[in-house]
């Protein structure tokens, strides 16, 4: 199939230089722009096609089009012109080296996507036996002491114990959404099928959600008057609002509201994710997508940290063709991501 699309890629290329060489050479009545014009339709043919193959047919037949169309007797074909073999060698060797040097870069282009996956790969179990295993041991420690030493507990030590393993449990929950979230995204070609959906729907959707985690909660949301619609992965969006919201609610310090806010920003829909907290350390900053929870070990909750969630995050928006960032501002951190919007990019 990729052939038949390569073939039908070159077609168009050479008609689209034949039509143009008329064109020309109706305005100028000359004809030396013809060959630099088909050495350009040779150029493109190599860009936009893989292998060898294109490229060189379309040098090909370039000569024949020359030969055909464009030299007398016209509409008819004459090789032994004077010239012509040179002709042909230097469009020939246009193909070759014009050919060999994408198909090098593509091939540059496939080991840095490869590096990057594996990185990711590498990042995400890291990150989950730093953030699964801190909780397992504590419901294991917890329960054992339960079921080995409840005699000796009073009714308000083992409610403390219980609870304790119910909020290990939902963590542990949220950790296995975040990875099964990462599983929808293509595993070969890192992306993401996107449908246009109603920012407020899913700003409203993920705010939702996380109440339901976090019932005291306070999350001032600002979205645009007009109704943006936004290429997405809806539900992996909602998860990354949802690990930046809980971020902030756990580890910002602060009892102000939490600030989430989306504008339009030329081609992109940019979300801002604020709270009024701690912040961040130059060297958190540094390690902060890495998928390690508590990077220097001075994070506000020494249980557990932010860890997979920020790097799952970043990972659902590059997907999507957006990014991620932090800032620190006067009082705490901003999260700001952004998503190119219909036919936009963004970096």
């Amino acid at each position: 199939m990729e052939f038949w699309k390569d073939g039908l890629k070159t077609l168009s290329i050479l008609a689209a230089a034949t039509l143009l060489n008329y064109a020309v050479m109706r305005l100028t009545d000359s004809p030396y722009n013809v060959a630099i014009i088909y050495l350009l339709g040779i150029m493109l043919t190599a860009r936009f096609t893989k292998g060898y193959f294109w490229g060189i047919a379309a040098a090909v037949s370039s000569i024949g089009c020359i030969n055909f169309f464009f030299t007398y007797p016209f509409m008819a074909l004459n090789f032994f012109l004077q010239g012509y073999p040179i002709a042909f060698i230097v469009m020939l060797s246009v193909a070759l080296l014009t050919s060999t040097m994408m198909t090098n870069i593509r091939k540059h282009q496939d080991l840095v996507i490869e590096t990057e996956k594996e990185k990711t790969r590498a990042n995400l179990l890291r990150a989950v036996s730093h953030d699964l295993r801190t909780p397992l041991t504590s419901i294991i420690g917890s329960s054992a002491t339960l079921l080995e030493n409840r005699n000796m507990l009073d009714e308000e030590e083992q409610n403390e114990m219980l609870g304790q393993i119910h909020e290990d449990a939902n963590w542990l929950l949220h950790m296995v959404e975040n990875l099964l979230s990462v599983t929808r995204i293509h595993d070969d070609q890192v992306k993401v099928t996107k449908v246009s959906e109603p920012v407020e729907e899913v700003v409203s959707e993920a705010v939702a959600r996380l109440k339901k985690r976090y019932p005291q909660a306070r999350i001032d949301v600002t979205v645009p008057v007009e109704f943006l619609m936004v290429p997405m992965d809806a539900t992996l969006i909602e998860q990354v609002i949802i690990n930046l919201l809980e971020n902030a609610v756990k580890y910002s310090g602060s009892k102000k509201p939490v600030g989430l806010a989306v504008e339009k920003n030329g081609s992109a829909a940019v979300f801002h994710v604020r709270d009024y907290g701690v912040g961040l350390s130059s060297t958190q900053m540094e390690t902060l997508f890495d998928g390690l929870s508590n990077p220097q070990g001075n994070s506000v909750d020494k249980t557990k940290g932010m860890g997979i969630g920020l790097s799952i995050c970043q990972t659902i928006i590059h997907a999507h063709g957006g990014g991620l960032k932090a800032v620190n501002h006067s009082e705490g951190v901003e999260f700001i991501f952004t998503l190119p919007l219909e036919g936009g990019t963004t970096v």
